[in-house]
């Protein structure tokens, strides 16, 4: 591989860089959510209607990014990266520049894309950019600027946009994407992939190896059972906690407040124990959604459990990531995309279960649908832990006669995460 750059700033730089781009793109995600009925009226579609905006975007990321990460595997990351972040910025001002329904659709389901590659490109730009033993930590720095979206980024852009009209939040978006492009410019160096990782046979191979599917469908059952109570949080609220009004707002604030929380400290199990962190975040994860079932009716307690599922939910993300993109090896630059996937693909079959559940029996069922899938999710987290990397000695051997600039006894973060799940 060719010698890999200082960055501008140093790590500090990259990675306020990435959390910045994340922020944007997680607030983009939830805009349209916050938005719904300014769009609806604007451009004279149903409420409905107007949500199919959230499923392109969410069918964008899970199959898009996915497949934009593959044909691009083989590219410097920076160069993704900042072609990821420019899509992004274009894709936004185009609801704003043409008012018809049919493109604001195509456009949602390319903003998908493009944040699932961004996922990818900026998790794999790390390689070589973040010291061995911050790989983790740095990632969940970039789930972070996600997680922050939902607590921050979305209220404000929310608050905008009702304010000076719905396109104005876009065209933010825009401005800000053009601003991460050219810090990326300015800040990261060319970052190079390795040669043995170039080929899409390669990619697929590896990551969509056995091993790292186990961690991916861990990922979706979590996500599942969050989703299936926390989509029917706010009738939840009224008729079982009898939370109505402003007072849903807080909790609303709280809960992503907690997401923020728990990514970041999650992000430090990441680097040391990312095993351990998935094993009792899915028990966490189970008690919160149990407790939230069986004392819905006392608000501090509801609350509570509310927000530990923030809390264990996203606290696992880190390790969720680190954990596939160790088990993918030379795959990572596509693998670093699915957990993505897998996590739109648990929220939509969350929201499935848990209104299947509600048809049964009630809100409250809906809430213990989810601790079910999370009580399944432990099992696959205690199973998926005995899992490892394959040796790399016999994807490294082709790479010799290409060396790499780094400090004695050193090695790549994707390898040192390779190296913490032989550990672990």
């Amino acid at each position: 591989m060719e010698a890999i750059g200082k960055p501008r700033g140093g790590t500090p730089a990259v990675l306020v860089l990435f959390f910045v781009g994340a922020f944007a793109m997680g607030s983009a995600e939830l805009l349209v959510m916050g938005m719904l009925d300014l769009i609806s009226a604007d451009l004279a579609v149903s409420i409905p209607v107007a949500g199919t905006l959230v499923t392109a975007f969410a069918l964008g990321m899970a199959l898009g990014g996915p497949l934009l990460a593959l044909l691009t595997a083989h590219l410097d990351r920076r160069a993704v990266l900042v072609g990821a972040v420019a899509a992004f910025a274009l894709l936004n001002l185009m609801p704003v520049l043409v008012a018809d329904y049919t493109l604001f659709l195509v456009a949602r389901a390319g903003v998908g894309a493009t944040e699932g590659l961004f996922v990818a490109a900026a998790l794999t730009a790390l390689d070589g950019v973040v010291p061995r033993d911050r790989a983790g930590r740095a990632m969940g720095v970039v789930i972070t600027g996600f997680a922050a979206a939902s607590a921050v980024g979305m209220p404000l852009a929310s608050l905008l946009g009702r304010e000076l009209g719905w396109r104005v939040s876009f065209v933010g978006l825009a401005v800000i994407g053009v601003g991460v492009v050219l810090a990326a410019l300015l800040v990261l160096p060319p970052v190079p992939v390795a040669s043995a990782s170039r080929t899409a046979g390669a990619q697929l191979r590896h990551a969509f190896a056995p091993r790292v599917l186990a961690v991916l469908a861990l990922c979706c059952l979590v996500f599942a059972g969050v989703q299936s109570a926390l989509t029917y949080l706010v009738p939840y609220l009224g008729e079982v906690t009898g939370v109505t009004g402003p007072l849903v707002v807080g909790v609303l604030f709280a809960f992503g407040v907690a997401t923020t929380v728990g990514s970041a400290v999650g992000s430090r199990f990441a680097d040391a124990h990312a095993v351990r962190a998935l094993r009792y975040g899915t028990i966490g994860l189970m008690i919160s959604l149990l407790v939230m079932f069986f004392f819905g009716g006392q608000v501090t307690v509801a609350v509570l459990a509310i927000v530990g599922v923030g809390l264990f939910a996203m606290g696992m993300a880190p390790a969720m990531q680190s954990r596939v993109m160790s088990l993918a090896g030379p795959g990572a630059a596509l693998a670093a995309s699915l957990p993505a996937s897998a996590s739109n693909a648990g929220d939509a079959v969350g929201a499935l279960l848990g209104g299947a559940a509600i048809g049964q029996a009630g809100l409250a069922a809906a809430v213990l649908a989810g601790a079910v899938v999370a009580a399944t999710a432990v099992v696959v987290a205690v199973a998926t832990g005995r899992l490892r990397p394959q040796a790399p000695a016999a994807e490294a051997a082709p790479q010799t006669a290409e060396p790499r600039r780094v400090e004695p006894g050193a090695g790549t973060p994707t390898e040192a995460l390779a190296a913490r799940g032989q550990a672990d």
